[in-house]
């Protein structure tokens, strides 16, 4: 089992950037697919980025693409999510979560742990 921990979220104004963090408990992070999710108030909870256990592979919703960027660092059971270029639609809770399965999954019920989310708020 695997517990997130989430932190790096904020009030920032469009076009600014944030760097959200998603800490692992645990020895097996490198085992693990590790993604980020968000959901707006009354919307539903939508893929934002996938990155494979060794980092090579990386997947992004449309929305992000060119913007975003996944990384992880398994020394440190650590994910990462750069947020550069930020716009108010972004505004959303921001999850992590684990995935014991291989494959690069954007549905939310593939992944087997969660965090407790940090929230993200851009400013017009």
């Amino acid at each position: 089992q695997v517990q997130l921990v989430e932190s790096g979220g904020g009030l920032v104004q469009a076009g600014g950037s944030l760097r959200l963090s998603c800490v692992a408990s645990g020895r097996t992070f490198s085992s693990y697919v590790m993604a980020w999710f968000r959901q707006a108030p009354g919307q539903e909870r939508e893929f934002v980025a996938v990155i494979s256990n060794g980092g090579a592979n990386k997947d992004y919703a449309d929305s992000v693409k060119g913007r975003f960027t996944i990384a992880r660092d398994n020394a440190k059971n650590t994910l990462y999510l750069q947020m550069n270029t930020l716009k108010p639609e972004d505004t959303a809770v921001y999850y992590c979560a684990a995935d014991k399965a291989y494959g690069l999954f954007r549905n939310s019920g593939r992944y087997d742990y969660w965090g407790q989310g940090t929230q993200v708020t851009v400013s017009s």
